[in-house]
């Protein structure tokens, strides 16, 4: 009944299970089996708990279970069980390596014995700190990120020319008002000539979108705010809405849609498309928004467009969509995101000949309520003539 693109999900929601269980089962039999029997209820109670938990958010991605997604209460219990699910794999294999490590080259030294022991627990508590720093520090360190995008084609009156982008803000209970209100002052600071918005404004149906709205509508910039809309603007049904309310505080969210800014001389024409995943080929409509003549800039929530948009003639894109990875680590040279299984486009900026996509990775999180090795970001683009 259901499509088998579910399939991997249902892998990776099994094989949590089961270190889940293999942790538990570790942990009653280690440094739990002498504990009080209370002590082992909890613990085990938790570990159903926790089944539970990821069972019951696997099915949400089904249809006739879904609608119930949009429950307010929902939010934080998922973020809670992806948290509690990236803790266990890292958990089971911090406590596999503490075990594996007194059976190296045995010694009945004291001093190597509390070495051991000590090296231990810091195994142990090494993925709760871990992910601890994510949640309260790097997930809300946001900053200014600069980049300069340079073209042949540039007009010499766009030289200079300044555009901030804010991009999947995911307005919700991990991420505050007060918050975004900093991005906001933050992008003002900038004082550029353009500023973008380019989707995901909230996660889920009953997050604040009014109140999103309200403080991207604080944004200033001398041509006015810009944006298109992302994935989660269609899973919750908001597109038409967030479009209305957000022309009727003065942002343009360009649906299909272009229009030209002029600085001295010069003409931007700046189009936007909405997220566009599973539809294929892209853009099928954007080369109408094209204009001859002009410097041509496409929003859209989703970077594979890129290519496309390059071979359409648009000399840059601005996109969002993957946080930047969102959990990042670097090992052995190798950049390491799960991003990477589904796009080439992760964070930053890509060239195919003349043209660019710039990938910000946003300000807010989505599933889990962290970030490493991938900080929120602000990000200010230069134009500039080569």
């Amino acid at each position: 009944m259901y499509h088998y693109i579910f399939l991997p999900e249902l892998v990776g929601v099994a094989l949590v299970l089961i270190l889940q269980a293999t942790g538990v089962f570790c942990i009653l039999r280690g440094p739990a089996a002498e504990a009080p029997r209370w002590i082992t209820r909890i613990i085990e109670l938790a570990a159903l708990g926790s089944f539970l938990l990821i069972a019951f958010t696997f099915l949400l991605r089904f249809h006739r279970v879904g609608k119930y997604a949009s429950a307010w209460w929902l939010g934080p219990f998922r973020g809670l069980v992806y948290t509690w699910a990236l803790l266990s794999v890292l958990g089971v294999l911090a406590f596999a390596i503490s075990r594996v490590l007194p059976r190296i080259r045995p010694d009945y030294s004291p001093a190597r014995r509390n070495f051991l022991r000590t090296a231990q627990i810091a195994l142990l508590g090494a993925p709760a700190a871990v992910v601890g720093y994510g949640v309260f520090v790097e997930r809300s360190r946001v900053s200014v990120r600069e980049a300069t995008i340079s073209s042949p084609d540039l007009p010499e009156d766009l030289d200079g020319l300044r555009l901030v982008q804010l991009s999947d803000i995911h307005l919700s209970p991990y991420l505050s008002e007060q918050e975004l209100a900093r991005a906001v002052e933050m992008a003002n600071e900038t004082r550029a000539h353009v500023a973008l918005v380019t989707g995901d404004l909230i996660t889920l149906q009953h997050d604040p979108l009014d109140a999103c709205l309200a403080h991207l509508s604080k944004l200033r910039a001398d041509a006015g705010i810009f944006g298109c809309l992302g994935n989660h603007e269609i899973y919750t049904g908001t597109e038409d809405y967030a479009e209305k309310e957000g022309a009727r505080l003065g942002i343009r969210f360009l649906r299909c849609a272009a229009t030209r800014l002029t600085f001295g001389n010069a003409h931007l024409n700046l189009a936007g498309v909405d997220y566009q995943r599973f539809r294929k080929p892209y853009l099928v409509h954007a080369n109408k928004l094209f204009e001859p003549g002009a410097f041509n800039v496409l929003l859209s929530h989703n970077p594979d467009v890129f290519p496309v948009a390059a071979r359409q003639g648009y000399r840059l894109t601005i996109a969002g969509h993957t946080h930047g990875g969102q959990v990042r680590m670097e090992i052995l040279g190798q950049d390491l995101s799960i991003a990477r299984f589904f796009t080439p486009y992760i964070d930053g900026l890509y060239r195919i000949g003349s043209s660019s996509v710039f990938v910000s990775r946003g300000i807010g999180t989505i599933g889990l309520p962290v970030r490493l090795g991938s900080p929120p970001e602000v990000a200010l683009l230069r134009l500039c003539r080569t």
